[in-house]
Parts: structure tokens; sequence; C-alpha cells
């Protein structure tokens, strides 16, 4: 992709990530985003139909770098993963938008393009995890799986009044997740 195009979208994924930050994604604007980044409207729109989408693909991005970071996990460390903690950090520095995407109806789209990403980030952990769990069950479905349990939890512990830290919610994850029969090592 060319590097303009790239740096546009970028500019663009970050604006909306700040307006997030400074106030609720629905008092957001598509003028805004784009006043924000720098570019003029017809520019956004040259990127993507709508706010969602943008939305969408800042996700992407986000879901990609921490996927790409999974391949180093550490299977017999009862110590969460590091990639696994830097997506809670990003995710807790703009918790009300994903907040949002969580628990609010017309962002299925955002949540599913999420659950995808991590699914096949997921998927790609099978190498590194067979030496634990020998497969019993197809890898698909263990990746969704495990999908399911981390997006869950993300959930839950968004929704939560006094939400503790992201190193705590890591834990939590990683601890359920090594406790999946299959998953867990002999120790």
């Amino acid at each position: 992709m060319d590097a303009r195009i790239v740096r546009t979208r970028r500019s663009l994924q970050e604006a909306l990530f700040a307006l997030a930050r400074e106030r609720g994604v629905d008092e957001i604007s598509v003028s805004d985003i784009a006043a924000r980044a720098g570019v003029n409207r017809s520019t956004f729109y040259q990127h993507y139909s709508d706010k969602e989408t943008l939305l969408a693909d800042a996700l992407d991005l986000i879901a990609d770098e921490a996927g790409a970071q999974l391949g180093e996990i550490d299977f017999a460390s009862p110590d969460p993963p590091q990639a696994l903690l830097g997506f809670l950090a990003h995710i807790e520095a703009h918790a009300a938008l994903y907040a949002r995407v969580f628990s609010e109806p017309g962002y299925g789209a955002v949540l599913a393009r999420l659950r995808a990403n991590a699914r096949d980030a997921i998927r790609g952990l099978a190498p590194e995890a067979e030496p634990i769990m020998p497969r019993q069950v197809p890898v698909d479905v263990v990746a969704a799986g495990i999908t399911g349990l981390v997006l869950g939890v993300i959930g839950e512990w968004l929704a939560q009044e006094d939400r503790p830290g992201a190193d705590e919610a890591g834990r939590w994850i990683w601890r359920i997740v090594l406790g999946l029969p299959g998953l867990s090592p002999e120790r």
C-alpha cells in the first residue's frame, strides 16, 4: 500500500482514539475526526465509508500488532504473555471506546472483526502449543474457544465499575487459559 495512504489512515485512526478519550464515540463526527487528523472530509471518505469502519480498521491494526507478538508465548510460564498485557493496556487506555464496542448494539461488525483477528492470531500459535496440547480437538475449534474466552473476560472486565488494571485482567485470562484441560503443562 502507498505510504501516503498508510500515513493518512493511521492519522485518522489516531484522531479517532484521541477524540474518544476526550468524549464519547457517539459525540464524535466525521468532521471532528478529519479536523483532528488534519485532513478534509472528502479525504476521510476516500478511505472510510463511516466512523465505524474507521474504528474497525483501527482495532484491526491494534489486534494485528498484538497478534504479531504472540509467537513469543511461553505456555509453561505462569505469567501472562507480554503481547496479551500490551493489548490489554491499550484497551485500558481506551476503555470507554472498547466498552461501547463490547456492550452496545451497532458495533457488532467491529467486534466480529476483532474476534476474527484474535482467532487468526491464536490459530497461529498451534505449532507452539502442540507439545502441551496434542491435537485432540481441531485447531480452529480451540482457537475459536480461546478467542471467545479472552473476549468474554475482556467484556466483563470492561463492564466492572471498580475495574482493576490491565495486569490483573491479564492474570485472569492467563489463569483460565492455563486451567483449560489439555492446555496446562504437566508440572
